[in-house]
């Protein structure tokens, strides 16, 4: 069995909600929160595959097409190549908020399709995210979760940023 790190986007990897940008519709909305790249090039080195899996209900809502979220994730995947780093695949939700759909946080169909895709070992896992439905989804997955902001109490660590919390983790993981 394999092990992984499943990231959210939007404020894990990516900002949203600055003063630079409010969502990311389109790839030049798109710009890397300090330290994610080395991030995620550190978590490689470590685990068999990193995963995005991010809800995206601006598509459900109609404030972007699935041809323009794919042109985002395009844009990230390559500009994390240039540095070196991988992402294995992007798994999103397109649904509406309250859709009452499987896949949306913080429900964990996106992590357990992933997992069963790859044969993903999920307790040897880490969810990544900035709100509780991230660490939720993870929780209901079984892996290890891991809040990117100040205080989560669900969450088993919580760190500012994905570089302090990637150091945590493969700490984590050479420990077990």
């Amino acid at each position: 069995m394999k092990r992984a790190v499943f990231l959210d986007r939007d404020g894990v990897i990516n900002e949203v909600l600055t003063k630079r940008v409010k969502f990311v519709n389109n790839p030049k909305q798109f710009y890397f929160l300090p330290g994610a790249e080395e991030a995620i090039k550190s978590l490689n080195d470590h685990f068999d595959y990193v995963f995005v899996v991010t809800n995206q209900g601006g598509i459900g809502l109609g404030y972007m097409k699935e041809k323009q979220l794919q042109k985002v994730h395009d844009h990230m995947v390559a500009e994390l190549k240039k540095k070196g780093a991988t992402i294995h695949e992007v798994a999103y939700c397109p649904h509406k908020p309250k859709a009452g759909c499987e896949c949306r946080k913080p429900n964990s169909k996106m992590i357990l399709d992933l997992g069963e895709k790859y044969k993903i070992d999920l307790e040897k896992s880490y969810m990544v995210g900035d709100t509780d439905t991230d660490i939720q989804a993870g929780k209901k997955a079984g892996t290890k979760t891991v809040f990117i902001g100040e205080h989560d109490p669900l969450a088993d660590a919580v760190f500012p940023n994905l570089k302090e919390a990637a150091h945590w983790i493969i700490r984590d993981i050479n420990n077990d």
